[in-house]
């Protein structure tokens, strides 16, 4: 691999690695709401509970929770290492 290629991965792992770390960053913050949001479904009276605002409480949650589990499933390293591989 030529100079200018591998200088042009450098920078591709670069940028991944610092995408990385904002996803991360971003699946605290919907985890930090899907918890709120948890609990504010949980609070609610045993009465309320399968009715319409415990159901949208609950979709919201799990919507959220899927939303946070999808952006930790992108594998950054396994892309990095292969890039990495690719310049060796």
């Amino acid at each position: 691999m030529n100079r200018v290629r591998r200088k042009e991965i450098e920078g591709v792992i670069a940028s991944l690695e610092s995408l990385q770390m904002e996803i991360e960053r971003q699946a605290e913050i919907i985890g930090s709401i899907g918890t709120d949001e948890e609990e504010y479904r949980d609070a609610m009276p045993e009465s309320m509970e399968g009715g319409e605002r415990w159901q949208k409480a609950d979709d919201a949650a799990n919507a959220i929770e899927g939303a946070r589990s999808d952006l930790e499933t992108i594998d950054f390293a396994d892309v990095i290492e292969q890039l990495r591989e690719a310049m060796a």
